[in-house]
């Protein structure tokens, strides 16, 4: 009994000893930004004029933004350059910020180069680059693309392959792209431009 008392002498100390801390809330961490996903595109990292991207071995592209260009057009330049560095590393399919047609469409591209034992190297070249279109949660984005500098080599020994390919020709290249719920911009479908392009 005499023990019990005692036990209950300290808890009573202890518990009257310490003064009574005062709730204070915290500010929450801030979330972990998204690699695979991009949200609303911002206008931040565009530089003026012409941008020099290094995609992987001895590929690069050679983008012109215009003068205050809007920040959509980040989504072409980035499936220009996603698809072109799967297919240096030969990684196939691609799907980063595409929806299922634009996936589809971008994977068959990809997986035909690498099946054929093909990769690129040289400069290409984004110029001309346009929002044509704007409805609700839809735009439409153009763009020239100019791979005349870009030489279709063999992925296992580098050599040039022969004969040059006519997509490396500039052509004019057309996106759907749908801003999801989520705040993504996704590009849904690749479409067949309606005007060509010049050097």
């Amino acid at each position: 009994m005499r023990r019990m008392a005692m036990v209950l002498m300290l808890l009573a100390a202890a518990a009257c000893g310490r003064t009574e801390e005062h709730y204070r809330p915290q500010e929450a961490p801030t979330p972990a930004k998204s690699v695979t996903a991009q949200a609303e595109p911002t206008g931040e990292g565009f530089p003026p004029g012409e941008q020099i991207i290094d995609i992987g071995e001895g590929l690069r592209v050679r983008v012109e933004w215009p003068a205050n260009p809007d920040p959509l057009l980040k989504v072409m330049v980035d499936q220009y350059v996603g698809t072109r560095q799967a297919v240096v590393e030969g990684k196939r399919g691609y799907k980063r910020n595409l929806e299922i047609d634009a996936e589809a469409q971008a994977t068959e591209w990809v997986n035909e180069l690498i099946d054929q034992e093909r990769s690129m190297r040289g400069t290409g070249r984004i110029y001309n680059l346009r929002v044509s279109a704007r409805m609700g949660r839809g735009a439409q984005i153009d763009a020239c693309v100019d791979e005349s500098k870009v030489r279709l080599v063999s992925s296992r020994t580098g050599e040039v392959v022969s004969p040059h390919p006519d997509w490396t020709r500039p052509y004019a290249e057309s996106v759907a792209a749908h801003h999801g719920d989520d705040g993504v911009w996704r590009i849904r479908s690749y479409l067949t431009p309606r005007e060509g392009c010049t050097r």
